[in-house]
């Protein structure tokens, strides 16, 4: 899966090669190279652009670019196009006729027409940063979007996984996506609203976390003790799980959370530039692989799902096995929930809808056996950003929302049609 996933990437990168017009810093660079090998240092230069994050790092940076190189006469003008207006009108008896104005591409036919109402500057070059071909798919934010969008899933279906290995199946996740969610912001009202302190969040997130957790041993009781199919017991926990999240917020979404709460869902890293989510996950992939690979629990884990009646035998407690797997689903779920309470700032019962075909594909599509006793944690992973992959590139590529579900659909048949075909050859060889 790991080549399917690098010719996802190559096929959609040649796709996605389109005419790209940089921003931020790199687009300051970029145009001041190209105004280093063409204009003189006592040019006067005025960089104009809106007041946004990108645009203000455009800006200083290539203010900064230009007063280091000598450019003496660098001005900096930053607003909506009233302001910039504004500002040009003051500037117009001072500005020279050799004066450049230096903005981004998306800016300059407002920049254009603002000039040429104001006759003094209206024979000022206005310059942008050269464009150039890159696949949109390659993009640095892009990639980055894929990874956090993808995080949600692929932190849940690390329970998910361990589930299947045990031959079972958890369809409550979505819901439970939901219900802490929902359960995060509620707690966080209570304990403050949009004034509640870390330590009020912590116990929220923690308290909602563990309901979870705890649905997910009640479906695990159900099946061990009452020999109820994974199947039935975990939709009939997929709808309690739900009506809660809806008796909760009243069918409302829930808005009383800090600004501060959204670090861990929007949250970036200042040195690496990879969101909070996205290493939150792989630090879990990491101890999951560990448990599954280097400890008894996870040989034990194997052992339930490759022949639960053989490890019974051997002296496993197959019970507590599996009521430790549907605990560990219910417990990622209910991260997942924080995560998605993050990335919103709020909680509804409407959010984690249809998660669970989406978490179980990502497993299944990462090799996991739905016949139990087989499957890797790095598979799951590579199998979350294989269906991340093809959404992102089907949304690149304009292909409508219906087909991307009859694609996805198809994924999942394909993957799990592979994996029967898998068991046949192998019970015919044994």
């Amino acid at each position: 899966m790991l080549g399917v996933l690098l010719l996802l990437c190559v096929l959609f990168s040649i796709l996605t090669v389109t005419e790209q017009y940089p921003t931020g810093a790199e687009g300051a660079r970029m145009l001041f190279d190209d105004v280093m090998s063409k204009t003189p240092p006592t040019t006067p230069i005025i960089t104009i652009t809106p007041a946004t994050e990108a645009d203000s790092a455009f800006s200083i940076a290539l203010h900064e670019r230009l007063t280091a190189s000598g450019f003496r006469k660098s001005l900096i003008i930053a607003g909506d196009p009233q302001a910039v207006r504004n500002s040009l009108t003051q500037l117009a008896d001072s500005v020279t006729g050799s004066t450049i104005i230096a903005t981004t591409d998306a800016f300059a036919p407002i920049v254009t027409s603002i000039k040429q109402q104001i006759p003094s500057i209206g024979s000022a070059p206005v310059v942008t940063p050269p464009s150039y071909q890159w696949p949109t798919f390659l993009l640095p934010d892009n990639l980055r979007n894929v990874a956090n969008q993808i995080s949600v899933i692929a932190i849940i279906a690390i329970g998910m996984t361990m589930v299947i290995i045990t031959a079972g199946i958890d369809l409550s996740v979505g819901s439970l996506v939901a219900l802490c969610a929902v359960l995060v912001a509620w707690i966080i009202g209570r304990l403050g609203g949009q004034s509640a302190s870390t330590s009020s969040m912590l116990v929220a997130c923690i308290t909602s976390m563990s309901m979870c957790a705890l649905i997910g041993v009640f479906s695990g009781l159900m099946i061990t003790r009452f020999r109820i199919p994974p199947f039935i017991a975990t939709l009939a926990m997929m709808q309690v799980a739900a009506g809660l999240a809806y008796i909760i917020s009243q069918g409302k979404p829930i808005y009383q959370i800090p600004e501060s709460f959204v670090c861990l869902g929007r949250g970036t890293d200042p040195l690496l530039k990879i969101p909070v989510a996205v290493i939150l996950m792989v630090i879990l992939y990491v101890l999951a692989h560990i448990l599954m690979t280097r400890t008894t629990l996870g040989r034990y884990i194997y052992a339930v799902g490759g022949n639960a009646e053989a490890a019974r035998l051997s002296g496993v407690r197959v019970s507590k096995i599996i009521l430790f797997v549907y605990a560990v689903s219910g417990l990622m779920a209910g991260l997942g929930g924080v995560v998605m309470a993050s990335q919103l700032r709020s909680g509804a019962p409407t959010y984690g809808l249809t998660y669970e075909l989406y978490v179980i594909a990502a497993v299944v599509v990462g090799g996991t056996s739905l016949s139990g006793g087989e499957g890797r944690i790095p598979g799951t992973l590579i199998g979350a950003f294989v269906i991340a992959v093809i959404q992102n590139g089907m949304n690149l590529t304009n292909v409508e929302s219906y087909t991307q579900k009859v694609v996805l659909g198809l994924v999942i048949l394909g993957a799990v049609l592979l994996d029967q075909l898998k068991q046949r050859r192998f019970r015919m060889l044994s």
